[in-house]
């Protein structure tokens, strides 16, 4: 195991007060891997980076999703007006109520409609602003789909979750290494960074009309399903033609390039600090040249009047 690599420093007045280590991976075209960085080949919870490979197996047990509905099954979202809209038409096409989301109660991501929700005491049931909820809706039409049972659909011995991990060791091309459970309750799988960059390439390059192609597509039409208007994710999307952007809880993330290159990281401590500069700095060395790039690296920068710090990824070779 190759000891994690110094991914991004964190300055203040010019000294380096913090370090932000991690594991990087990046893959030609071909598969073969072009830079590696720390440990990128003992098993990690990818998180979140999971859920377009949990969306196609959606779609290949029968799930009627596609468009928005299918860029919200693979999301991560922040709880916007749209995406509740969204969750609540999927589990009607199911035929099932909040109640049979599996997912806990959380405050929308998004600031705004956290403060809102609090301030005007919405009533909405807080599974559905959840991030997890679309991917849960999801789950709950691939059940009713199938005549499988939608109570236990989080248990990993249920059908559903079978046809899940089938889906992710294809995509990955290796033997999930260990199964968890999720901050919402689903099944967690386990595997390596370069196992996730090969899932992204597969995902990034697969054919219109194939599961792991809808799901690419339309990730891409509706980029603002797969997180919300103020993340990085849809961002990155709505900038670049092409890429494709999933990130995942305790510091992951996972690019497909247009040009058929993928790469994944992994922040070792878990931090979201680094995130959003260390994602642009390693597509500015993937020749990605866009003014968003300069959005990313102030993602997590103080607020204008604090004490000033900068967050400065380091350049990988």
């Amino acid at each position: 195991m190759n000891a994690p690599a110094v991914m991004a420093h964190v300055l203040r007045s010019s000294m380096v007060e913090s370090v932000h280590r991690g594991s990087l991976v990046l893959l030609h075209p071909d598969g073969s891997t072009a830079y590696a960085a720390g440990d990128t080949d003992s098993p990690i919870y990818p998180r979140s980076s999971n859920k377009p490979l949990q969306a196609a197996a959606m779609l290949r047990a029968g799930a009627r999703l596609s468009g928005r509905w299918l860029a919200l099954a693979a999301a991560s979202h922040a709880g916007e007006p749209f995406h509740v809209q969204a969750v609540r038409e999927i589990l009607d096409a199911a035929g099932v109520g909040v109640e049979a989301l599996g997912c806990p109660a959380f405050l929308p991501k998004d600031v705004g409609q956290r403060i809102a929700m609090v301030r005007d005491g919405d009533p909405t049931d807080r599974r559905l602003t959840m991030n997890c909820s679309g991917k849960h809706a999801g789950m709950l039409l691939a059940c009713v789909t199938n005549g499988w049972p939608v109570e236990g659909y989080l248990d990993p011995r249920h059908p559903l979750q079978i046809a899940v991990n089938a889906e992710i060791e294809a995509a990955t091309g290796e033997p999930i290494a260990h199964i968890g459970t999720d901050g919402c309750n689903a099944p967690a799988a386990a595997f390596s960074l370069t196992g996730l960059a090969r899932a992204f390439q597969r995902l990034g390059a697969a054919a219109p009309g194939t599961a792991l192609g809808n799901v690419a597509d339309a990730m891409r039409a509706h980029p603002e399903y797969v997180a919300g208007t103020h993340e990085p994710d849809t961002w990155l999307m709505s900038a670049v033609p092409g890429l494709l952007a999933k990130s995942g809880a305790e510091g992951v993330q996972a690019v497909a390039l247009p040009d058929g290159r993928a790469f994944a990281y992994k922040i070792e401590d878990g931090s979201e600090r680094a995130m959003g500069p260390v994602l642009a700095q390693v597509l500015r060395q993937c020749g990605i040249d866009s003014p968003v790039l300069e959005r990313l690296d102030t993602v997590q920068q103080p607020q204008p009047g604090a004490v000033p710090t900068v967050i400065e990824a380091v350049a990988f070779t």
